[in-house]
């Protein structure tokens, strides 16, 4: 069976691991949590980045941080993970969701102007396969409408565009370390901050809400409750295998690398022969090769060329059921303008098994087979 997806493991883990329980220092913000903030920082070149529970997490802390309240409106794409429409629903935020485009699947920049309204608070843009979003424009947008630009870059970890780190660019960013991730601490994330004025309300909120983390540093005698918040911290034992990866964080990209330049290489024919789509990487883009995926015909087909690829042996999965048409969504969401392409280039999607350590002939034997198929 060839996998979908294996969690990135180095052989480090489990001796980091035992280093935190011997330390003593289980909970958050021992000595592995600092590594991995200090190595996020030093990587995105943002002024702190603080590790959570999970990417989620990162994006309520973001909707606290950006005072989201009852009646304000998000703008963000419908084709997403729930987690980013939740943070802000949470907050009783309605998300408006604009269409995307159908070459990166990102958010349609030239459609959120229209989008918003005297209600609106924020933009979410989310770097889809960690391909980075057309920020200069909606950050441009943000500025002359006063907007908060909160970046869903779970997928975005060494990821760039023109030559800055996605999750630096907004107010905020916001990575994930779930085990289907790049880089992984089983569940995880972190909220990155821009500025540095926005770090001591972000540690406060991320420590129930008290001033704990300017006890720990000695620049108070005694901590207490400032202000509203909740525990968003992530165990020492989770960044530390966390931080097995980030050491060999360029060993593991450029491994992924390799895997993703085969794909396309080997699957160009078809794209060039009209049978499938293949990813598109825009100029001034970094990306970090997250995922890789084809696109079919249509629904039909794509549900046959899974059923195809399941018959032998290998996984490939679809993607997000775009949110607005979720029960959820139609709760707590609206979209703004047409579906264009949002639904119709969502069921043509399919991922392909991509992983770190993924050996070359299994590489080789799902473009055979995808091959197969088309002919």
């Amino acid at each position: 069976m060839i996998n979908f997806n294996i969690p990135p493991y180095t052989g480090k883990e489990p001796e980091y691991m035992a280093k935190a329980i011997q330390n003593h220092k289980i909970s958050g913000d021992g000595e592995f949590t600092k590594l991995c903030n200090k190595w996020i920082v030093d990587h995105t070149g943002v002024s702190s980045a603080l590790l959570t529970t999970s990417c989620t997490h990162a994006t309520e802390m973001a909707a606290l941080l950006c005072d989201i309240q009852p009646g304000d409106e998000v703008i963000m794409p419908s084709y997403t993970f729930v987690s980013t429409a939740d943070a802000f629903v949470l907050r009783g935020a309605t998300a408006v969701f604009v269409d995307i485009r159908p070459d990166t699947m990102n958010m349609d920049e030239k459609l959120i102007e229209a989008a918003i309204t005297d209600k609106t608070k924020a933009i979410v843009p989310v770097h889809y396969a960690g391909v980075a979003c057309e920020m200069d424009t909606i950050m441009d947008i943000a500025k002359r409408h006063n907007l908060y630009v909160v970046e869903d870059a779970a997928q975005g970890v060494m990821s760039s565009y023109k030559g800055k780190a996605l999750g630096s660019i907004g107010d905020y960013g916001c990575f994930s370390f779930h085990e289907t991730k790049n880089y992984s601490m089983g569940e995880g994330g972190c909220l990155l901050i821009r500025d540095e004025k926005n770090t001591e309300l972000a540690e406060i909120i991320r420590e129930k809400g008290t001033n704990r983390s300017k006890f720990f540093r000695g620049q108070i005698d005694k901590y207490t409750w400032v202000e509203a918040g909740s525990s968003y911290l992530p165990s020492d034992m989770n960044a530390a295998y966390l931080w097995a990866q980030l050491e060999k964080a360029q060993e593991i990209y450029d491994n992924r690398m390799a895997t993703w330049n085969l794909y396309y290489e080997q699957l160009l024919p078809l794209q060039e022969a009209g049978k499938i789509e293949l990813p598109v990487i825009p100029e001034g883009c970094v990306h970090n090769a997250h995922m890789f995926y084809i696109k079919a015909k249509d629904l039909e087909e794509r549900s046959a060329l899974i059923r195809f690829l399941k018959e032998n042996d290998i996984s490939s999965v679809f993607h997000y059921i775009p949110l607005h048409s979720a029960p959820a969504g139609q709760k707590f969401g609206r979209f703004h303008g047409e579906d264009v392409y949002t639904t119709k280039e969502s069921e043509r999607l399919t991922r392909l098994p991509l992983y770190y350590g993924l050996e070359k002939e299994k590489v080789l034997t799902v473009c055979e087979k995808i091959k197969e198929f088309y002919k």
